[in-house]
């Protein structure tokens, strides 16, 4: 099927689908990989059942298949396309199918394919971590942002013209009642 030139880690990263919260492949990408027919792939795989347990490789349903041929549009039914359900295989599926092909092209190819599935399982660690990072700098901004407000109010205070009260009279003044002096002046003189 294939030569025995070697694909690229990132082609096979592309090929990596997440199903039921597990990153797997389908069966005619990783006989296109391994270079065998998927006829041959599925062939050993139903023969080999018991070194594939559920959590290596499984049958996708009706509703997966379809949900994935519109993702990644493949041929209808009769027109080329595939008779039946995929197989799919997770990381220690892909490699337990490159045992059982037992050709060395497919034994040297698991190694990249290993090497994807890890590639992108760090990818997918270095994102848990962005996000739990960036959730802590929002809380951490977030106070942050009610402080920079409070700040604001109180130039804003401080900007506000003072309240003036009223003047008060220049002087000395004395609580008592106002006497006019001239006016005693006047009668003296009398």
């Amino acid at each position: 099927m294939q030569d025995t030139q070697l694909i690229p880690t990132e082609v096979i990263e592309h090929r990596i689908l997440i199903i039921r919260n597990r990153k797997v492949i389908l069966d005619s990408e990783l006989a296109i990989i391994y270079g065998v027919s998927t006829r041959r792939l599925n062939q050993q795989f139903r023969r080999n059942l018991e070194r594939f347990p559920d959590d290596f490789a499984f049958l996708l349903t009706k509703e997966e298949y379809d949900s994935l041929m519109l993702q990644i549009a493949t041929s209808k039914k009769g027109r080329g396309g595939r008779r039946k359900l995929p197989i799919v295989f997770t990381e220690h599926g892909a490699l337990m199918a490159a045992n059982v092909l037992n050709s060395k092209h497919a034994v040297r190819m698991s190694v990249y394919v290993v090497r994807a599935f890890i590639k992108l399982r760090e990818t997918f660690a270095t994102h848990k971590e962005l996000a739990y990072q960036l959730a802590e700098l929002e809380r951490k901004y977030q106070t942050h942002d009610t402080q920079i407000k409070n700040i604001i109010e109180a130039i804003r205070k401080l900007m506000e013209p003072p309240t003036i009260p009223p003047k008060r009279p220049i002087g000395f003044h004395v609580g008592e009642p106002q006497v006019k002096y001239n006016a005693k002046i006047k009668t003296k003189q009398k």
